[in-house]
């Protein structure tokens, strides 16, 4: 099998090196300098983009289909899966499943059946492939087991990524706290909730040393505490999602369920808060939240839904639209949708850069198509971005040198 692959005529974007034209040479499976080797399989890529494939953390269900579909070779599923990742055995098995194609770099449980009492074996799962210890969809509210959490984590130099938002508070809420709730009469929960649980676990990082990855932030407040802390020197980075970027509650107002989200869509002032943070570096990641959900789950009444969107599919046109509006160059969105999230897990990997893994994805930026939740790729099309106009498509995408097809 030919083993060199020699990309010419790209567009290269490099979260590293920048946006430039030229080739890339790929041998072994690991990108390479130097002149290609006269049997290397040459892709002319007729200026079209090339740039690192996706890396998308947080995910709550492997969906292969999806992620193909979004240029996404790597995943880190979080603990809330079926069995629940808080044993080796479970670890292993799901981070072997994907490969070649798809890599899966686990997010162990911090606690025994995620139940916030009980530490796991966090050294264990590390060792069988977990990248790192999360809260999944819930928040650690005994501030003693997360201070034990934090420290056991930072002996390991793990990073924990939590869900942000007070239980106390958001326990039986299906939205944020304000006009389009009140109106539709939805049970709610205030913003601050998210504000409360940033807060005491920045103080607890802060006080341990640990490394703390917040999986979404989507207000303002909670912004302003992270930033803060960067400031300060904690050692905290957090992401969000496209939907908390470019969508606010009154995406919910004609009670449509694919809107239902966790953490809910908040405030129009919050998403402005949320694209301040973006330019201004505070959010080190985008990831897609791909929560898939069938219609048994989601044609209920708002309050019975379950919450969760099936974006995987659609993050790299997302991506490439904030780019398109001048929110973000093209090195720094493939900095939040590959490099960062290949450092949050320790990965070396999301650049074009010699030594690394030849992950790449050759697209078209401009070329236009339309979000369709019946036709989406993927286990369920239940995006908030139903009928959304986008442009950007992956063209070719290769894992290792190897493409995938």
């Amino acid at each position: 099998m030919n083993r060199s692959v020699h990309f010419t005529n790209a567009r290269l974007v490099c979260p590293e090196r920048g946006e430039r034209e030229g080739e890339l040479l790929i041998v072994d499976g690991v990108i390479a300098d130097g002149p290609a080797p006269a049997d290397a399989l040459r892709v002319d890529c007729r200026g079209k983009l090339l740039a690192p494939a996706l890396i998308d953390v947080g995910v709550a269900r492997i969906d292969r289909a999806a992620a193909r579909a979004g240029g996404i070779v790597r995943v880190a599923p979080m603990p809330d899966q079926v069995p629940v990742l808080d044993e080796p055995g479970a670890v292993q098995r799901l981070a072997l499943i994907g490969r070649p194609d798809l890599w899966i770099h686990p997010i162990a449980a911090a606690t025994r059946g995620l139940a916030g009492a009980d530490l796991a074996e966090m050294a264990i799962c590390l060792s069988a492939g977990a990248r790192a210890v999360g809260t999944g969809r819930g928040w650690i509210a005994d501030s003693g087991v997360m201070h034990r959490v934090l420290s056991y984590a930072r002996d390991l130099d793990a990073v924990v990524i939590t869900h942000a938002e007070d239980g106390g508070l958001t326990r039986g809420a299906v939205a944020s706290e304000g006009e389009t709730a009140s109106r539709l009469g939805l049970p709610a929960a205030p913003a601050v909730a998210e504000a409360l649980a940033i807060a005491r676990d920045l103080m607890l990082a802060e006080e341990t040393g640990a490394r703390l990855h917040l999986r979404a932030v989507t207000t303002a407040a909670g912004f302003a505490l992270v930033r803060a802390a960067k400031a300060r020197g904690v050692r905290v980075t957090c992401g969000i999602t496209p939907a908390h970027l470019l969508l606010s509650d009154n995406a919910m107002s004609d009670f449509r369920t694919f809107a239902h989200l966790s953490p809910p869509l908040r405030s129009e002032a919050d998403r402005h808060a949320a694209l301040a943070a973006l330019a201004d570096g505070t959010i080190d990641l985008l990831c897609s939240g791909h929560d898939p959900r069938g219609p048994e789950e989601k044609r209920l009444p708002f309050a019975d839904a379950s919450p969760g969107a099936a974006d995987a599919a659609a993050l790299l046109a997302l991506g490439l639209g904030l780019a398109r509006d001048g929110r973000v160059s093209l090195p720094r969105l493939f900095a939040l949708l590959a490099r960062a999230p290949a450092a949050l897990l320790g990965l070396e990997t999301g650049a074009l850069l010699p030594g690394l893994p030849g992950d790449v994805i050759l697209l078209d930026p401009d070329a236009p198509w339309q979000i369709d939740a019946d036709t989406l790729p993927g286990k369920a099309g239940n995006t908030p971005f139903d009928g959304l106009p986008v442009q950007g498509k992956l063209l070719r995408m290769w894992k290792g040198g190897r493409e995938l097809v």
